[in-house]
């Protein structure tokens, strides 16, 4: 008897379920928090390069 119990309360229990979800939310903000810095990570980079390049080209005239 005691043992039906234990697993009626278990079931019944949300808890996990909650933690499980915000573990997932968690991990689909932190997705997409990397996949912007790695994109915009290239892109400064790329935009560093050409304004590089202009001073040299100004510097040198």
């Amino acid at each position: 008897m005691e043992l039906q119990l234990f697993f009626r309360v278990l079931l019944r229990d949300e808890a996990g379920v909650t933690a499980i979800e915000y573990a997932l939310i968690g991990t689909l903000i932190a997705m997409a928090i990397v996949t912007t810095v790695a994109a915009l990570g290239l892109n400064l980079k790329d935009l560093y390069a050409s304004v590089a390049d202009k001073v040299q080209d100004a510097t040198r005239n």
